[in-house]
């Protein structure tokens, strides 16, 4: 299944993240390597970020988000979570 995640960042993100990034980045290109996390990038402006999962389970995608240092730190101060039903595109795309 795809998983769509919304984040939202506090008004400061920018200068917040510079000693988490890393950690961050590191995380990102895991579960990327992984094949269970699709695509991923902030919005511009940097208010919030969309992260796309293709995953088993919605439990995998809750831990990815714990383990997210942005997370962890109070940078998303709240995202959401949305199964997401590929139309057009991708493997498992409707007919």
């Amino acid at each position: 299944m795809y998983v769509a995640v919304l984040y939202e960042t506090v008004e400061d993100f920018l200068q917040r993240r510079a000693p988490l990034r890393a950690e961050h980045l590191a995380l990102v290109e895991r579960w990327h390597r992984e094949g269970r996390l699709v695509w991923a990038g902030a919005f511009e402006p940097a208010d919030g970020a969309l992260l796309i999962f293709r995953v088993n389970a919605l439990s995998e995608v809750e831990d990815f988000i714990r383990s997210d240092p942005y997370v962890r730190h109070g940078l998303i101060p709240a995202y959401r979570v949305r199964k997401w039903n590929v139309v057009v595109g991708g493997e498992n795309a409707a007919s």
